[in-house]
């Protein structure tokens, strides 16, 4: 193999797309996926890959700084991608500290893992860190987040992924670790977790549930297919420029209530039902503290330094979505169960 890539949290939503990406698309590299295996990592995202000859599965925790630097002296990777994080923040309100330990200190725990195994000589190699658009806080009707927008964050989620920014910058300035971070707006595609808002509406859609809706919900984001944003990392991570970091959006901006009533839309019409009949289960819920407004990405730079675009619009990326999910219930029962639907009461009933 040509270079060893590993990849956090690569059975996660965005880290299961990231992987299939390289393992398909590069198969003179070897593939680590490793991932903790919580609530929302399934290694059921990646059966159509798993047997794969550049593919490897190791079931680590970030938080463990003693194993970390043990794999990575083990397998010596030339590249990290690292997606491994806690992200909802409705589950950072509720306990924080989770968040400050995978997002912050495993964060710490990688890049000192990185610093040892790769010491004063830095050719050739690369970490990647993936953010989030919410460490810039809030915008109001108008206006974009640039890479030069000052970091706002707040929430506990938002804020723990801010200081992992702060710490991969810093050990880029201060040892001159090869590091490259990219900020992404809501992504939304197959296999997502439905704790996030589409995934959710779809599943309790098809089981006649309330469509819960924060406040009145007119709060704005915007929203990136999965698979584009997976294709976007591989062109930072092979072409970004050294400590440098690039917004990733989908051009998609839609406020939450009519992004739930276009969903209704597509789903009552998949399911050859009348216009109208989803749209009855849309309810408004109490609004959870320190909600942002709204979200928008100016991704100009990666478009004209790197050539990204987004494949599709977000009618045709939700269309693609909703199928997924119908053609895969099964999935979506699976994920449904336990400990998420105790969540599930907590968090909306």
């Amino acid at each position: 193999m040509s270079k060893t890539i590993l990849i956090t949290g690569g059975a996660g939503f965005i880290g299961s797309h990231v992987v299939r990406e390289f393992v398909l698309k590069y198969p003179e590299y070897q593939i680590i996926n490793l991932d903790a295996l919580t609530y929302a990592g399934n290694l059921e995202n990646l059966k159509d890959i798993e047997a794969c000859a550049n593919y490897r599965f190791i079931k680590a925790d970030i938080t463990d700084q003693g194993l970390i630097l043990e794999l990575f002296q083990q397998y010596q990777p030339d590249g990290i991608i690292h997606l491994a994080a806690e992200s909802h923040v409705d589950r950072s309100i509720t306990d924080p500290s989770a968040f400050v330990m995978t997002n912050v200190i495993g964060t710490v725990n990688l890049l000192n893992a990185a610093k040892e195994i790769w010491k004063n000589n830095f050719e050739g190699k690369r970490f990647h860190h993936v953010s989030t658009d919410e460490v810039y806080g809030t915008l109001g009707e108008t206006g974009l987040f640039k890479e030069t927008t000052s970091y706002d964050p707040h929430s506990p989620y938002s804020a723990s992924k801010a200081s992992s920014d702060h710490f991969v910058r810093a050990y880029h300035d201060t040892y001159g670790l090869p590091i490259v971070i990219t900020n992404c707006s809501n992504n939304y595609g197959p296999n997502h977790f439905p704790e996030k808002l589409i995934p959710l509406c779809i599943h309790n859609i098809l089981n006649n549930r309330p469509l819960p809706i924060y406040g009145d919900g007119k709060f704005t984001r915007d929203w990136l297919f999965v698979i584009d944003h997976a294709k976007a990392i591989d062109l930072v991570f092979h072409q970004g420029k050294n400590g440098d970091s690039y917004n990733v959006g989908g051009f998609n901006e839609w406020k939450n209530i009519d992004l739930v009533k276009e969903l209704c839309r597509q789903v009552d019409e998949k399911l050859n039902r009348a216009t109208g009949t989803a749209d009855q289960l849309i309810t408004f819920v109490k609004d959870r503290p320190g909600h942002d407004l709204r979200y928008a990405i100016d991704a100009t730079k990666i478009n004209q330094e790197l050539g990204y675009q987004p494949s599709v619009t977000f009618e045709q990326g939700l269309s693609i979505t909703i199928d997924w999910f119908l053609q895969n219930q099964d999935w979506l029962d699976s994920v449904t169960s336990g400990d998420y639907q105790n969540y599930y009461k907590k968090q909306y009933h």
